[in-house]
This record gives C-alpha cells, sequence and structure tokens, in this order.
C-alpha cells in the first residue's frame, strides 16, 4: 500500500479527534465534579500503559528486536510522552475550568501545527532560510489560527435571544 502512512495519519486525525469527547465522557461519568477529571486520567493512565507498553512490547518481542536502547532515544522518549501527558491532563484542567469541549479541542488541534511548524523550523531551518517558503505555509499557519480563534468566538451554546424591533 503505497500510502500507508497517510491511512495511519489519518487514523491518528480520527482518533485524537474522539479523544477530548471520550475525556470529557469520562470525566463527567465519574460523578464527581472535584475529582472526576483526575479520575478520569487516572484511567486514562491506565489505557496508555496498556496501549503503550503492552502493544509495543509485543511487537518488539515478535520480531525479535533487541532490548538494546540508547540513552538518547530514551530520554527524547521520555520528553515526548511526558509533554503528551501534560498536554492531555491540560485538556482536563481546561475542561474543569469550564472550558466547552468543541472549543478547548478546536483550539488546541488548531494552535498544535502551528507549535509544530515554528519549532521544526526553528530546530531544522530550510535550505536558503524563512524567506524560501511559500506563501501557502504562512496563508495555512493564518487559516490554523484563524479556525481556532472562529471557534472560540463562535462557540457552540443557547441560540441568543432574539433581537428587539424597537416596538412595543
Amino acid at each position: 500500500m503505497p500510502r500507508l502512512w497517510l491511512t495511519y495519519a489519518l487514523m491518528t486525525v480520527v482518533s485524537w479527534g474522539l479523544y477530548g469527547f471520550f475525556l470529557h465522557g469520562g470525566q463527567l461519568g465519574m460523578s464527581d465534579p472535584a475529582n472526576g477529571r483526575y479520575k478520569a486520567f487516572l484511567w486514562v493512565g491506565i489505557a496508555y500503559f496498556v496501549i503503550a507498553i503492552v502493544g509495543p512490547a509485543g511487537f518488539l518481542v515478535a520480531n525479535g528486536a533487541s532490548w538494546t536502547m540508547p540513552a538518547k532515544g530514551i530520554v527524547w522518549s521520555l520528553i515526548a510522552g511526558s509533554v503528551g501527558a501534560i498536554g492531555a491532563f491540560c485538556v482536563l484542567l481546561a475542561f474543569g475550568a469550564k472550558g466547552h469541549p468543541a472549543v478547548v479541542m478546536s483550539i488546541i488541534f488548531a494552535g498544535a501545527p502551528i507549535v509544530n511548524a515554528v519549532v521544526a523550523l526553528a530546530v531544522h531551518p530550510p535550505a536558503g532560510g524563512l524567506s524560501t517558503l511559500r506563501w501557502q505555509f504562512y496563508l495555512g499557519i493564518f487559516l490554523a489560527a484563524c479556525g481556532g480563534m472562529m471557534v472560540t468566538l463562535y462557540k457552540p451554546g443557547p441560540a441568543p435571544p432574539p433581537a428587539s424591533s424597537g416596538q412595543q
């Protein structure tokens, strides 16, 4: 399958797109307004253990892989896991601070690609410098920011009251 990477990328989009919905449901399902988000995150951690430890370990065993791992790879991987877990925890904190799930997740998924692009460009600048980036790249960054802003400004909610015509 020549575009297998795209299939996996789209599976990630679906998984992460559903993440906030299910996480919010877990928080509410705990029936504990004060600590439900922390209880939900505990179970997220258990799910991560099952999927992120048992799954790869099974693949490594099945592939007869060496268990030798360089310290550099371990450190970067621990950092990646830590920032992911911090982000997941902050999602719950945002929900707990009365952030609407549709808005919280839209801001995250509009802002995260912008952060990724800035960091990637800082660490791996293009040959010839930033001036070699095409206008479409900048437009994409702008549209991502606009998307997050528009979802925040026009979030789902009750319909506004009808405008009065001034007549009584």
